[in-house]
């Protein structure tokens, strides 16, 4: 089985950004977890700030990847090229956040993404990452 996680914006400022909203640990550290947890799934990760970026990623690996596990962070409100990337694949597609957007500022109760993702997790800190790649394994 072959997934992967494609972080957005701001994603690789996890551990120093908000660390309240974010917690402490960078996603690379977090990363490693996830790939001595899931041995079995060959795991990679791409994190872009460039909206372009993401979704070139996102149909290189949409029609040959078993899952795509996706944190478009501030462009999950923004962006309805990744939206309609995700329309467009046939890879499944699981949107997650790390926060609870229901609980933070309103523009961050809209999702571009969530119609056309499989499914959405958000909520669980980084925990939703592992809940995602969990979702592929049923």
């Amino acid at each position: 089985m072959k997934i992967i996680i494609i972080n957005g914006p701001n994603l690789n400022l996890l551990g120093k950004r908000e660390p309240d909203v974010y917690g402490s640990e960078t996603f690379e550290d977090y990363f490693s977890k996830l790939q001595f947890k899931f041995k079995d799934i060959e795991l990679e990760y791409f994190q872009s700030n460039i909206e372009g970026e993401l979704i070139s990623k996102i149909q290189e690996t949409g029609f040959s990847y078993d899952g795509i596990v996706l944190n478009a962070a501030a462009y999950t409100h923004t962006s309805v090229g990744i939206g309609d990337a995700v329309k467009a694949v046939e890879t499944p597609v699981i949107e997650v956040h790390i926060s609870n957007t229901h609980q933070r500022e309103e523009f961050r109760h809209v999702s571009y993404i969530s119609p056309a993702a499989t499914g959405v997790i958000l909520g669980f800190g980084l925990k939703s990452y592992d809940l995602a790649i969990e979702s592929f394994l049923f």
